[in-house]
C-alpha cells in the first residue's frame, strides 16, 4: 500500500463495507457497519465497575449555584461558598456535610440540555431520548436487565423510590423498575391475604386456566406477561423481603440518613446491599421559583445529610467502590434572583455528581462562566450524561437495539462517554 495514502476512519469504513459487499454479499453489511460503529463510538476500557446503581434524581430542578457550583458575585445566593476537604473545590453554603466527602465526588458542572420543561426534560434525563407519541423508552435500569439480565434470583433487578420513572420502554414488562412510593412503608401488599395452601390452589387454578391461552397464543407479549406474573409470584415467597424493611436497621443508623429524602438512601442502600442492580430515589420539590433560600434549608438540608450518610454508609460496608451513587434534575436554575426571591427555569447548564463506582474523587469536570449562566469548558449533554452511567456499570452503550418497532437504540442515544471522570 502507497505509505502516503492515508484514510480517515470514515473513509477507511467505506472501503471496507464496499469490500465486503461485493466480496460477501450484502447480508453482512448491516451487521458490519454496527460493529464499525460501536467500535468507535465509546473509547476502551472506560467505567465498567460499578455492579450497582444509586440514581438520586432532584425532581422540579436543582440550582447548581447553589449546590455544586457556587458563585461569589451577584448571583451567589444567600450564602456563601464553603470549602471542602479537596483543595480549590467549593460547594454551596447549604452542602456542609457532602463537602466532607467531596473528596469520593466527580462534579460536572458542565451539564447542559435544550429542554426547559418539567415532563420533557424529566423523561429525558431518565431515558437520553426525546419524548414521543409513538414510543415509550427504556431507563437504564431496564437497559441493564436487557444487557445482563436478573441481579437476584428473586429480588427485582431495578426499584424506583418515591416518584421516580417506573417503565421498561419497549423491553418486556418484567425489566420494568419495582415502585415504591414510600421508602418507610417499604414494600406493602406483599403477603397474601389468605393462608399459603389456599394461595397455591388458587394459583394453580389460574395457571390451568391461563394454560390453554398460552398454548394457543405463543406471542413475545404473552410471554412476556407470563414472565412478569411468575417474577412476581416468585418475589412474593422470597426470604428477601426483609431487604425493604427499614425497621431491620438501628435508630441511629435512621437518624443518621434524616427522615424523608434521607430514609429512601438508606433504603437504596440496603436493595443493593441484598442484590438489586440498579435503584433511583426520586426527591421532588426542587422548582424554586419563590422564597429559594428558606426552601433550600429544607430540601437543601435533607440532600445535603442524605447523600453524605449514603457514601459514608456505603465507604463503612466495603461497598462504595462497586456500588455508583448519580446526582441528576431536570436543568438547573437561573443564576439571577427574580422579583419573588427564588430561581426560574435554566436548562442552558447545571450541575450532575458521580461517586464511587470507579469514578475519580476530588474532581471537577468542566466549568461555567462567573456568573454560572452557560458552560465555558467541556460540556456534557443528558445523552452524555446517561451514556457514562451506562458505561460505569459496564453495559456496551454503543450496541444497536432493535425495537419491536424495528428502530434502532442505543444506551444513551449515542452520547459519548465522560471518560476523565474514571479512575
Amino acid at each position: 500500500m502507497n505509505p502516503a495514502l492515508k484514510l480517515d476512519s470514515v473513509s477507511r469504513r467505506a472501503f471496507m463495507l464496499r469490500t465486503a459487499k461485493s466480496t460477501l454479499g450484502v447480508s453482512v453489511l448491516a451487521g458490519l457497519d454496527k460493529a464499525f460503529a460501536a467500535s468507535e463510538a465509546a473509547p476502551p476500557n472506560v467505567g465498567g465497575k460499578a455492579k450497582s446503581v444509586i440514581y438520586l434524581y432532584m425532581g422540579g430542578g436543582m440550582s447548581h449555584i447553589d449546590t455544586f457550583d457556587p458563585k461569589t458575585g451577584d448571583t451567589k445566593g444567600a450564602k456563601d461558598p464553603i470549602k471542602t476537604n479537596v483543595s480549590g473545590i467549593q460547594f454551596g453554603g447549604y452542602m456542609t456535610q457532602l463537602a466532607k466527602h467531596a473528596d469520593k465526588m466527580s462534579v460536572i458542572r458542565s451539564t447542559t440540555t435544550k429542554n426547559g420543561v418539567h415532563g420533557p426534560a424529566t423523561y429525558l434525563m431518565h431515558t437520553a431520548y426525546e419524548e414521543r407519541g409513538t414510543i415509550v423508552h427504556p431507563t437504564l435500569g431496564s437497559w441493564a436487565r436487557h444487557f445482563k439480565g436478573p441481579s437476584h434470583k428473586t429480588l427485582p433487578s431495578s426499584v424506583a423510590i418515591g416518584q421516580g420513572t417506573a417503565n421498561a420502554g419497549f423491553f418486556p414488562p418484567a425489566y420494568a423498575p419495582l415502585p415504591i412510593s414510600n421508602a418507610e412503608h417499604g414494600l406493602q401488599s406483599a403477603k397474601a391475604g389468605v393462608a399459603e395452601t389456599r394461595f397455591n390452589r388458587r394459583l394453580s387454578l389460574a395457571n390451568r386456566f391461563d394454560q390453554s391461552f398460552r398454548d394457543k397464543f405463543q406471542s413475545a407479549e404473552v410471554r412476556a406477561y407470563t414472565e412478569l406474573y411468575d417474577e412476581t409470584v416468585g418475589l412474593l415467597a422470597s426470604t428477601e423481603l426483609e431487604a425493604f424493611d427499614l425497621k431491620k436497621e438501628s435508630q441511629q443508623v435512621r437518624d443518621r440518613y434524616g427522615r424523608g429524602f434521607g430514609q429512601g438512601c438508606l433504603l437504596a442502600r440496603r436493595l443493593v446491599q441484598a442484590g438489586v442492580r440498579f435503584v433511583e430515589v426520586s426527591f421532588g420539590g426542587w422548582d424554586m421559583h419563590a422564597g429559594i433560600d428558606d426552601r433550600m434549608n429544607g430540601l437543601g438540608t435533607a440532600l445535603d445529610q442524605g447523600m453524605a450518610a449514603l457514601l459514608e454508609d456505603l465507604k463503612q460496608q466495603g461497598m462504595l467502590d462497586s456500588t455508583l451513587v448519580v446526582l441528576g434534575t431536570e436543568f438547573g436554575r437561573t443564576p439571577g434572583i427574580n422579583q419573588n426571591s427564588g430561581r426560574d427555569h435554566h436548562p442552558r447548564v447545571f450541575s450532575t455528581v458521580f461517586a464511587g463506582g470507579g469514578v475519580k474523587g476530588g474532581y471537577v469536570h468542566g466549568a461555567t462562566d462567573a456568573n454560572g449562566y452557560s458552560a465555558t469548558d467541556e460540556p456534557v449533554t443528558v445523552q452524555d450524561f446517561i451514556a457514562t452511567v451506562g458505561a460505569a456499570m459496564g453495559l456496551p452503550v454503543s450496541q444497536v437495539v432493535m425495537s419491536p418497532s424495528g428502530r434502532p437504540f442505543t444506551v444513551g442515544d449515542r452520547g459519548k462517554v465522560v471518560a476523565d471522570i474514571f479512575a
